[in-house]
């Protein structure tokens, strides 16, 4: 599904990644995981082709993605901060992504689920960070694409709303769909993910089952893991 090589990439003399080697597979969800400034968020947006690395190459979906643009109709993509225009009405911008994308008859259950029908006529500039998470969600999953990309998806969520992504994340796995999620959540991150991959300075730590990580750090739980890798490595 993705296939990163040798991936290298500075902002002025800082080196966010430095000769990142990943492999995922199809199918299944991955959490990618990482401190601030780990290269996380690069990684992802050079997967989506909004950051050029200076050396490196990136296959997905078995296309080398410097030579073909049109990989990225095969991504449905949630960013962390979603930069809605003000001015429009919800409805107006579902129709306005609708209409740029591709036909979809999803975003009527995906509104439902959501509980987002009283605001559809509600200007996104008059709406609560939380209900503009719940409209990032449905643009994102209303369509059909082999790969979805989730950045921090949990930001603003009530509890019922968590539980009702969660699931929503899970049927698209039960689709053969892979799904990477980038989340602070440690408990989320747990509940959902079947592998994680930990970035420390610009270079995969660790891919493996949270099981694996707890075996190899010797901890108990997943969050002593993580906090057992920070610790060695800053140490």
């Amino acid at each position: 599904m993705v296939s990163i090589e040798g991936l290298y990439k500075k902002f002025g003399k800082n080196h966010v990644l430095s000769g990142l080697d990943l492999n995922i597979n199809n199918g299944g969800i991955f959490a990618v995981l990482g401190p601030n400034g780990s290269g996380k968020t690069t990684l992802i947006k050079s997967i989506l082709g909004m950051v050029i690395p200076d050396k490196g190459v990136i296959h997905v979906l078995g296309e080398n993605i410097k030579k073909n643009p049109e990989y990225r109709h095969k991504i449905d993509y949630l960013p962390q901060i979603a930069n809605f225009p003000s001015n429009l009405k919800v409805k107006e911008l579902i129709k306005m992504i609708k209409d740029l994308r591709q036909y979809t008859n999803e975003e009527d259950r995906l509104i439902e689920l959501f509980k987002l029908t009283p605001f559809l006529d509600k200007k996104l500039g008059n709406l609560s960070g939380g209900t503009k998470q719940k409209v990032n969600i449905v643009l994102t999953f209303m369509f059909n694409s082999p790969l979805i990309i989730l950045d921090e998806p949990t930001t603003g969520l009530d509890p019922i709303s968590l539980i009702r992504l969660k699931d929503l994340i899970q049927t698209e796995k039960a689709k053969g769909k892979t799904i990477l999620i980038t989340s602070h959540i440690m408990s989320f991150v747990e509940e959902v993910s079947d592998e994680i991959v930990f970035l420390l300075e610009g270079k995969i730590y660790f891919k493996g089952s949270i099981s694996e990580l707890k075996t190899k750090t010797n901890q108990p739980d997943f969050e002593h893991a993580i906090a057992s890798i920070l610790t060695d490595n800053h140490a």
